[in-house]
């Protein structure tokens, strides 16, 4: 059976800028083009050229080898000719392969957005797909807004679909720009416009106000829509938009989308889609979701004692995929749940071999059952738990011994009558018998121990100059003077890009800070092989 070609537009540039928080350098754009480059999308909608000195910057040449590269912009303002339309001309002008215009198709937004005519707007519309096309640009209209509109007036919006697919749109795309619009509305509007416009020429584009912008978009497919729009990781203004690294799985692996439809990823595209969306956090700043479905750390752990034990013996228990065709992998995590097909399981993921019989793991599980009651929690901290396990095996030189430590901190003015505070951390170590102690100020005091306990280590130093502290967590584990806290440290090697976590409890939150610095520097030295 012959499969009909999906195609999938990425607006991640462009939408997915309309994050809180989000704000993408030229430089930061080519690098996420690549990324979509890599994972094979068929559009990749670049920004709006001429509304931002960045966007016209990206659009000063073209940025993509496969995917057509699209400009997004404004259809033509009533009134005016296409010729004397600034934002017209400055679409036309960018070095684009396609131009998606964004369309009025509420009457309410006509009316009051654009503060025109029905008639007027339709003019615009057609006049803007007709100077693109003559241009030999691949038009596309996004109806903004088009589902609302649709319950207002049906007949308007379907005749805003109709006037972009008639001027020669190749796709006209529907909105749900709101978010708003549940999933049997949308299979029975995705329908119904095909009176006017074909299934091959419709598009869907989902926000994800209701949590359910990714089942719209399947059911628009259901329907007969052939483009699907998103943004990777589901970034997008408010609550996001279609999750491109959920769809595209679901799109390629999953009955009935897999038997009907194509899309234009290849399997070596799937295997690296994990990747891509780590990438992309790291790109623009954000800690991955661990929970996101096919590509989260955690999209294919197991906590539990029995379910690990099955999941070991038949992956297919408790896994709805294998983990290693989206490029992820099977976790049995290590936890105050855990078995012994737990221990094990992680235990050859790090590279320790060991024998199921052997006394020792006993005694390994009993650790990190008690220290977890103590708010350890390993399932984020896997370079601790490293540790901790090759500790037990007998695996670890002592590379320093921490003799003591000092952390002072000091408000007062300064030289120029500035009110100041200043943290200031002395660290005393052993390293082959011999005692060296620094000092070292910092922006607070964990700042001032990482300082300080870095800053001579002896003959280990070089392996450790890469190193750098990068994220820090702080989890108070019950309440009162007295409380627990758990200190959560992330740290990286410039040179390779590699993180790793660690982990430190304590009723003192500097004491709990050191904890994991100390395993972070044990950690890169046991790496690093010194």
């Amino acid at each position: 059976m012959s499969r009909e070609r999906l195609y999938l537009f990425d607006t991640t540039l462009r939408d997915g800028q309309q994050t809180s928080g989000i704000d993408f350098s030229v430089d930061e754009k080519i690098a996420i083009a690549d990324l979509l480059e890599r994972l094979g999308v068929d559009y990749v909608e670049g920004g709006y050229p001429g509304a931002n000195p960045t966007d016209t910057a990206f659009f000063a040449e073209k940025r993509t080898k496969k995917a057509a590269f699209t400009a997004f912009g404004m259809t033509k303002r009533a009134g005016r000719s296409v010729s004397n339309d600034p934002g017209i001309q400055g679409l036309l002008e960018a070095e684009a392969d396609a131009i998606c215009f964004v369309a009025k198709s509420w009457d309410y937004h006509v009316r009051v957005a654009l503060e025109t005519t029905n008639e007027e707007n339709l003019v615009s519309i057609r006049d803007s797909v007709i100077a693109a096309r003559e241009a030999g640009r691949e038009p596309l209209v996004d109806c903004e807004h088009f589902f609302d509109g649709y319950k207002a007036n049906r007949d308007y919006a379907l005749a805003c679909a109709r006037e972009a697919y008639e001027a020669g749109a190749r796709w006209v795309v529907l909105c749900d720009t709101n978010g708003g619009t549940m999933p049997g509305e949308v299979r029975r509007i995705v329908e119904d416009v095909q009176s006017v416009v074909p299934g091959s020429y419709l598009g869907i584009h989902a926000h994800d106000d209701t949590g359910q912008a990714v089942a719209n978009s399947l059911v628009a497919v259901e329907a007969g829509c052939r483009q699907i729009q998103g943004t990777l990781n589901g970034i997008g203004e408010r609550c996001g938009n279609a999750n491109l690294t959920s769809l595209i799985p679901t799109l390629m692996l999953k009955a009935p989308y897999s038997e009907m439809l194509e899309v234009g990823i290849s399997e070596e595209g799937l295997r690296d889609i994990s990747a891509i969306s780590h990438a992309f956090d790291e790109l623009i700043n954000l800690s991955p979701d661990v929970h996101a479905p096919y590509v989260g750390a955690n999209a294919f752990a197991t906590k539990a004692g029995i379910h690990a034990s099955a999941l070991l013996k038949e992956p297919e228990t408790y896994e709805h995929i294998p983990p290693e065709t989206v490029g992820n992998r099977r976790r049995v995590l290590v936890s105050d749940q855990a078995g012994k097909s737990n221990l094990l399981n992680e235990l050859t993921r790090i590279g320790i071999e060991v024998d199921r019989k052997d006394p020792r793991l006993d005694g390994l599980l009993t650790d990190i059952k008690e220290r977890e009651a103590q708010g350890y929690s390993y399932e984020a901290a896997d370079a601790s738990f490293e540790l901790l396990a090759r500790r037990r095996l007998g695996e670890v030189p002592v590379y320093f011994d921490v003799k003591s430590f000092r952390v002072m901190v000091e408000r007062r003015f300064n030289a120029i009558g500035e009110l100041v505070t200043v943290s200031e951390a002395v660290v005393k170590v052993d390293i082959d018998g011999e005692t060296r102690m620094s000092v070292a100020e910092g922006n607070g005091p964990v700042n001032a121990l990482d300082i300080a306990l870095r800053k001579d280590l002896g003959r280990y130093q070089t392996a450790i100059d890469g190193m750098e502290l990068i994220d820090f967590k702080v989890r108070i584990l019950n309440g009162g003077t007295d409380a627990v806290t758990r200190v959560l440290i992330e740290s990286q090697d410039r040179a390779t890009h590699k993180r790793w976590f660690t982990i430190g409890v304590s009723g003192n939150i500097v004491d709990a800070s050191f904890q994991a610095l100390v395993d972070s520097v044990t950690y890169a030295l046991l790496k690093a092989g010194a």
